[in-house]
């Protein structure tokens, strides 16, 4: 399914990504959830979208609003979180298009977003689960996703 080498994806993008966020943000639950998402949202095969009227970036397909809305109202108020994310850009201003060019950065924003949500992560190597996550917190509800046609993206991920 994956257009790049999954463990590649987690070992040089993922895990550094969790690695430079505030230590509660680096557990395996949420590393297999980052994993899964992009491999769900792009394949790790499109870094924007293919139709020129949406707007998600990065293999992770956030959408530039949601990516502004993050930074003006949770990781501003959030001064651990701001400085790792800065530290990952170095020197570089937070703006979507970075999702693009800086894949640590855009995995690192996707476990930021996780972590706003309100539910409680699933646990690690329960894909049915995080697809579920996945569709209600990420993808949303009113998103064209699926949750049973994601379980396998998420699978993919949990066994890299």
């Amino acid at each position: 399914m994956s257009g790049l080498y999954l463990p590649h994806v987690r070992d040089l993008w993922v895990r550094p990504a969790l690695a430079a966020l505030p230590q509660e943000l680096n557990t395996l639950p949420r590393m297999q959830g980052v994993l899964g998402i992009g491999n769900k949202e792009s394949g790790y095969r499109y870094l924007a979208q293919t139709n020129p009227a949406e707007t998600a970036k990065g293999f992770w397909q956030m959408e530039a609003a949601t990516h502004d809305d993050m930074w003006r109202n949770f990781i501003r108020y959030r001064p651990d979180i701001q400085a790792a994310l800065l530290r990952i850009l170095n020197g570089a201003k937070p703006d979507a298009a970075r999702l693009v060019d800086m894949p640590v950065y855009a995995a690192a924003m996707c476990a930021v977003h996780i972590y706003r949500s309100k539910d409680a992560l699933p646990a690690a190597n329960d894909a049915v689960a995080w697809a579920g996550f996945w569709k209600r917190n990420y993808n949303t509800e009113s998103g064209a996703g699926i949750a049973a046609e994601a379980v396998p993206y998420f699978r993919e991920a949990m066994e890299a």
